[in-house]
C-alpha cells in the first residue's frame, strides 16, 4: 500500500508511550481459533442468543490499539468497543487511577455518603462542554440511561410530554430509547408496545437528499411544527454526527438552526454525544464543529476509559427543575469510574489527544481516498477526527442512485477479521464501514489496516 503511505499527510504517529503489547497486527491460528471455539460452544450452553457478537474471538489482553485473542492471534482495534476506549485500551494512567481508587473505596452511594471524585467529574464536564453559561451534571452508568435521564429532566423542566428525534437515529435498547432509534431490527422487534409521545423528523443526509444546511432545517422544523407541535415538545435529542445511522454529517448551518429554533420555542435541545464526545473527533464535543451549543450534553463510552460512566450535563436551571431525590442511581457516578474519567480528562491534555483525533482523520481520511479512487463501490468518505465512515454503494451507482452495498460491507469486514483488523458496520441499510478507533492509533498501524481492506476489496 505504497500509494496510500505516499497520500497520507507528513505527521507523527500516536503520542510516544510504552506498550505492554506490541503494536502491530498477528494471526497464528485460524479465526477464530481453537481456544476461542471452545469458550464459544462454553457460551451457547449459558448466554442468551439475544447477546450476539460481531466476531467469536475471545479476547485475553489489550493495549493500546491492539487487541489479543486467548489463541494469541493479534487484531488491530478499528472500533475502540464502539467507541468505549477512546485514549487507548488500558491506557496507564486510567488504570493507575482506578486501582488506587479501589485501595481506598469502591462504594458508597453518592447519594448516601458522597464523595469528590463525583464533583470532579462534574466539573470537568462543565469546563468542557460547549457553551460559557452555568452547568450542573448528573452521572449515570450507560448511554441509554443518559438518554432516558436527559428525557426525563427536560419534560420536568418544560412541563411538556413529546420527545423528536431524527431519523438514522440510535439512541439505546431501554423501552424509551428503542422507540427513539430509527432502525427497529432487531432493537425493537418483538419488545413492544413502545413508548408513546417519540416522534421521528426528516435528518440531514447531505449525500443523498443534497440538502443545504438551511433547507434541510427548514425541512427538520416543518415536521416538528406541522406534526409534534412546539408547545407539546418537551426536546429535541441529535447526535451531532449519527452513529449506529452511518456517521452521517449534517450540512453546515443545520444544527444551529434547529438550537435557535429550539430556543424560540422554549423546546430542550440535546446533544446525543455518547459515540462522539470525549475528543473523538478532534474537539472534546462533536458538537463544536458545528457552532452548536446544545441545551444539554449526554456522555457515555469514551468517558471513563473502559469504565461504566455517563452523564446529562446542562444548563444549571434545566438540572435543577427536578425535585430532590428524583435523579440517580444506586452505581451512578460509581467513585473507581469517576476516578478513571478524572484520569482520561487529564491524559487528553497531557498527551495533546485533541491533534491525535485530527491527525488520525487526515491519515484515514486520505488512504480511504486512495482506495475510493481505485474501487467505485466507495460513494462517500465522511466524519471527523477518529470518526470516519466510507458508504459502499452498488458499482457504478454513486453519482446516480447511490444504491446501498451491503453484501459488499460484510464481506469487507468478514475478510479484515480473518487477517486481523477489526471493523465495524453500520447505515441503516447495513452499507456503511465505521472507523471508530482509539486515539493510540498509529500512521503505521491506519497503513496495515487500510492494506488489508484494499485486499478485500480486491478479493470482491
Amino acid at each position: 500500500m505504497t500509494d496510500i503511505l505516499a497520500a497520507a499527510p507528513a505527521s507523527s504517529s500516536a503520542t510516544s508511550t510504552t506498550y505492554t503489547v506490541p503494536q502491530e497486527r498477528k494471526i497464528v491460528t485460524a479465526i477464530p481459533g481453537p481456544k476461542s471455539t471452545e469458550l464459544h460452544a462454553r457460551r451457547l450452553s449459558v448466554v442468551s442468543s439475544g447477546v450476539t457478537s460481531m466476531l467469536p474471538v475471545y479476547i485475553k489482553k489489550t493495549n493500546g490499539a491492539i487487541v489479543v485473542d486467548v489463541d494469541g492471534n493479534q487484531f488491530i482495534d478499528l472500533g475502540a468497543g464502539i467507541g468505549v476506549t477512546t485514549i487507548g485500551h488500558t491506557e496507564s494512567s486510567v488504570v493507575a487511577a482506578a486501582v488506587t481508587q479501589t485501595e481506598d473505596f469502591i462504594h458508597t452511594l453518592f447519594t448516601v455518603t458522597p464523595y469528590e471524585e463525583y464533583i470532579r467529574v462534574a466539573e470537568l464536564l462543565a469546563e468542557h462542554t460547549p457553551g460559557d453559561f452555568p452547568k450542573k451534571s448528573v452521572l449515570i452508568n450507560s448511554g441509554a440511561e443518559a438518554v432516558e435521564n436527559g428525557v426525563k429532566i427536560a419534560r420536568k423542566y418544560t412541563g411538556r410530554r413529546a420527545v423528536a428525534v431524527l431519523d438514522h437515529a440510535y439512541h439505546g435498547r431501554t423501552v424509551l430509547t428503542m422507540a427513539m432509534n430509527y432502525k427497529a431490527a432487531p432493537y425493537a422487534t418483538g419488545y413492544g408496545p413502545l413508548a408513546s409521545d417519540v416522534y421521528h423528523a426528516p435528518s440531514s443526509y447531505p449525500y443523498h437528499d443534497g440538502l443545504n444546511g438551511a433547507d434541510a432545517a427548514a425541512r427538520t422544523i416543518a415536521y416538528l411544527e406541522k406534526v409534534v407541535g412546539a408547545t407539546d415538545l418537551a426536546c429535541l435529542v441529535v447526535e451531532p454526527i449519527q452513529g449506529e445511522g452511518g456517521f452521517m454529517v449534517p450540512a453546515d448551518g443545520y444544527l444551529p438552526a434547529l438550537q435557535s429554533w429550539c430556543t424560540d420555542n422554549g423546546v430542550v435541545m440535546i446533544a446525543d454525544e455518547i459515540q462522539s464526545g470525549m475528543g473523538r473527533t478532534g474537539k472534546y464535543f462533536a458538537s463544536e464543529h458545528f457552532g452548536w451549543v446544545p441545551d444539554l450534553v449526554l456522555s457515555a463510552k469514551g468517558i471513563a476509559g473502559g469504565f461504566p460512566l455517563a452523564a446529562v450535563t446542562g444548563r444549571a436551571e434545566i438540572l435543577d427543575a427536578s425535585q430532590p431525590g428524583g435523579l440517580g442511581g444506586t452505581f451512578g457516578g460509581n467513585p473507581v469510574s469517576c476516578a478513571a474519567a478524572v484520569a482520561v480528562f487529564e491524559a487528553i491534555e497531557a498527551n495533546n489527544l485533541l491533534a491525535e483525533g485530527e491527525r488520525i482523520g487526515a491519515t484515514l481520511t486520505a488512504g480511504l481516498t486512495v482506495l475510493k479512487d481505485k474501487y467505485d463501490i466507495i460513494g462517500e468518505i465522511r466524519g471527523r477526527g477518529a470518526m470516519i465512515a466510507i458508504e459502499l454503494v452498488q458499482p457504478g451507482t454513486g453519482d446516480t442512485t447511490k444504491a446501498p452495498n451491503a453484501a459488499a460491507v460484510s464481506a469487507i469486514s468478514a475478510y479484515a477479521a480473518a487477517h486481523g483488523v477489526l471493523l465495524l458496520t453500520a447505515g441503516t441499510y447495513g452499507s456503511v464501514l465505521r472507523f471508530l478507533p482509539s486515539l493510540a492509533l498509529t500512521d503505521a498501524l491506519i497503513t496495515d489496516a487500510l492494506s488489508v481492506i484494499d485486499d478485500a476489496m480486491a478479493a470482491l
